[in-house]
């Protein structure tokens, strides 16, 4: 069977209201540009919002890195940028870092996750957005639907899922390059923890079935304040994770969503809030967060997808967001004070730093 890519392009390119959502006007010059350039380039498209960033689903035969797929959604978000502008929305192309399209849109500004696959008689995926948080969101609940029999029991009733998986983990403080690591669990899994553990700096690039040599989920692992040099927002991940067979069940993937962790993210980009699980298209809201992932599961045959399923849109999500809401609440009654904060090495880009330079020089050694 032919192989076909999966591509999500994500990015904030102007919102009402300061940073809830993006307006209907800007989603809709999104996919009518989508709609009309990619005849006969992409097979199928599915676009949709979480928190105020915009994300293209598309399916192809290009590739990944395709320059003709990106050119396309680089140009759809410029469309949906300028009518952000002609609406005074805020931060109107906020995450379009570059001038000049060169190639592909990898390092320009938006998330970028896609996955070529040779497409099974039956193809499950989830399709992950996050906002107001980084790609270390990630770190936890991948580790535990892949290596946890607590949220797997894929790994112990299934021989393939037994087998367990290659994590791809990328060092995203170095900036030369795409400096990665790959271990294998379950024999490396402490390895594997020890990395992750650091969100901001090891982040999970993809992962691969040991049964079946596929892959099975891709991060976006953009940090955009390495490409900008200074604090531009938060990089708001995205990711996808093909189901069932040789892979983690739907369920299995959803489960350490329950936790609701702590993760980088909040007002500014410079606090630590729980990862609320979100309805599609949802906004955002107390101190410009929580921060947020909504989960979109499709099939796919031939490249043509079926029609969206939300997967937090379950009463039982409505349990888990009260819990979150809670969570969010005890870390806010902290304020600025340790923990509640990003550590200094995050915040290095943010007006902190001018503010700490300036009262160092006011430091003295006691005599």
């Amino acid at each position: 069977m032919a192989k076909i890519t999966l591509s999500i392009i994500k990015a904030d390119i102007g919102s009402i209201a300061g940073h809830i959502k993006p307006s209907k006007k800007l989603i809709e010059a999104v996919k009518n540009y989508v709609s009309v350039k990619g005849k006969g380039l992409i097979i199928d498209y599915y676009i949709s919002h979480t928190g105020d960033d915009v994300a293209i689903l598309s399916t192809h035969k290009k590739g990944v890195l395709a320059e003709p797929i990106h050119k396309l959604c680089w140009e759809a978000l410029l469309k949906g940028t300028q009518t952000a502008k002609d609406q005074g929305l805020y931060g109107a192309g906020q995450d379009l870092l570059k001038d000049t399209f060169s190639g592909n849109v990898k390092g320009m500004g938006p998330a970028v996750a896609e996955m070529e696959i040779e497409e099974r008689p039956a193809e499950p995926f989830f399709f992950f957005a996050a906002d107001k948080t980084d790609p270390g969101a990630y770190n936890l609940p991948l580790y535990l639907s892949f290596t946890d029999p607590m949220h797997n029991s894929g790994l112990i009733l299934v021989p393939e899922v037994k087998k367990g998986y290659k994590f791809i983990i990328m060092d995203v403080s170095y900036t030369d390059a795409d400096k990665i690591i790959e271990l294998n669990a379950p024999e490396e899994t402490y390895d594997i923890a020890a990395l992750l553990r650091d969100p901001e700096r090891f982040v999970v690039e993809s992962i691969w079935s040991r049964a079946s040599g596929e892959q099975v989920a891709v991060v976006s692992t953009t940090r955009l304040h390495n490409i900008a040099g200074k604090y531009v927002g938060k990089d708001d991940p995205v990711m996808l994770v093909r189901l069932q067979k040789n892979f983690p069940a739907a369920g299995e993937i959803l489960s350490p969503y329950a936790l609701t962790p702590y993760v980088a993210g909040f007002m500014r980009g410079s606090h630590n809030g729980p990862l609320m699980p979100v309805k599609e298209n949802a906004s955002i809201s107390f101190f410009d967060g929580p921060p947020v992932v909504s989960c979109s599961g499709f099939c796919v045959k031939n490249g043509k997808l079926t029609e969206a399923v939300d997967a937090f849109d379950q009463p039982f999500w409505d349990y888990i967001r009260t819990k979150a809401s809670e969570k969010a609440v005890a870390i806010r009654e902290q304020g600025f004070l340790g923990p509640a904060m990003l550590p200094y090495s995050e915040l290095e880009y943010g007006g902190i730093v001018e503010t700490l330079k300036a009262l160092e020089k006011r430091f003295i050694l006691k005599k």
